[in-house]
């Protein structure tokens, strides 16, 4: 029984020749040639009773029956296209960045590229490349020096210009994270500093992505924290990897339970102890409104020096990282009358 034919890939090839085509189909043991058009293929491998390999031999443009040679008979055609050679020309590169490690899945689109037979990144081989089609080709980049890396095609036509690149990003590296602490209700507006900061695509506080970041230079981020709680230390994605963690933690907003007194005269002096929860951070303490001056005795005491004022309550609260408390009330009492 004759053998059958029922796919080609590739499906064409340029006019030179030289092409490596898999036919597939049944019963191709024992054949004895193949043929496009009325010209021999140069070469062939019966792989198996289901593929042959081939190399096209040189023809001119346009379409060319296949057909498997074979003592029982010829078999069906299919259809080989022969097109002219031209210089490829690389047109897009994408993703246009990637790890100096390689293994970056690129597609390059542009023209001519049938035929192609080397795809090079910095003049290194990919590690494998495929030609979809006379317009796209997907390859694999080979690992490279941090920096911009021509992409090179290579067809029976030429070799394309160096116009097309593939940026090799360093994995980045962070140094600092400015402030270091934050409410757990998030916003805080965090600097990072580091190195090879470039297109970042994500800034994480802990597993958590920052609510919005804005890439200043190759060396500073700036983030603005989510929500969240306790330890979450910060990295920074990039086209070269994850960056290396540096502590961020989120604290509490600060509670007051007590002011020990919580009243004194309308003269300054009046040295108050203020108990509460999360207030190691204070950063300020104000009696209606008014600052003064504090000793952060510990997360849960706070010591403050009343300002004079008018008779009457006023609210004291106390601001740390983690926000400002709510307000107690002290109240200044007028001196006795005479």
């Amino acid at each position: 029984m004759p053998p059958t034919i029922n796919t080609i890939n590739p499906s064409q090839g340029p006019t030179t020749g030289g092409t490596t085509v898999t036919l597939t189909g049944t019963g191709m043991t024992g054949s004895t040639g193949v043929r496009f058009g009325s010209t021999n293929a140069p070469s062939f491998v019966v792989n198996s009773a289901t593929q042959i390999t081939t190399v096209s031999p040189p023809r001119a443009a346009g379409a060319a029956a296949v057909i498997v040679l074979h003592p029982t008979g010829n078999s069906n055609s299919v259809t080989f296209t022969y097109v002219v050679s031209q210089v490829p020309v690389v047109t897009g590169v994408s993703p246009s960045s990637g790890p100096t490690a390689g293994g970056t899945n690129v597609t390059l689109t542009g023209t001519g590229f049938t035929g192609a037979s080397s795809v090079t990144f910095g003049g290194v081989p990919a590690t494998s490349f495929t030609v979809n089609s006379a317009t796209q080709i997907t390859a694999v980049t080979p690992p490279g020096g941090v920096g911009a890396a021509v992409v090179a095609v290579t067809t029976p036509g030429g070799t394309s210009a160096p116009d097309a690149f593939f940026f090799y990003a360093g994995v980045p590296i962070l140094t600092s994270a400015s402030p270091s602490q934050g409410p757990t209700a998030g916003g805080v507006v965090v600097t990072l500093t580091g190195s090879d900061l470039l297109n970042a695509t994500a800034v994480r506080f802990g597993v958590t992505n920052a609510t919005s970041f804005t890439v200043v230079s190759a060396t500073q981020i700036t983030a603005t924290a989510p929500p969240g709680t306790g330890s979450s230390p910060i990295t920074v994605v990039t086209p070269g990897g994850t960056s290396n963690p540096v502590a961020f933690s989120y604290v509490a907003a600060p509670t007051l339970t007590s002011l020990v007194p919580s009243s004194g005269p309308t003269s300054a002096g009046t040295v108050v102890t203020l108990t509460g929860t999360n207030l190691s951070t204070a950063s300020a303490v104000t009696f209606g409104g008014t600052p003064v001056s504090f000793t952060v005795v510990s997360g849960t005491q706070v010591t403050a020096v009343a300002p004079a004022g008018p008779a009457g309550p006023v609210a004291v609260t106390v601001t740390t990282v983690g926000g400002t408390s709510p307000g107690l009330t002290y109240t200044r009492v007028p001196p006795p009358g005479i």
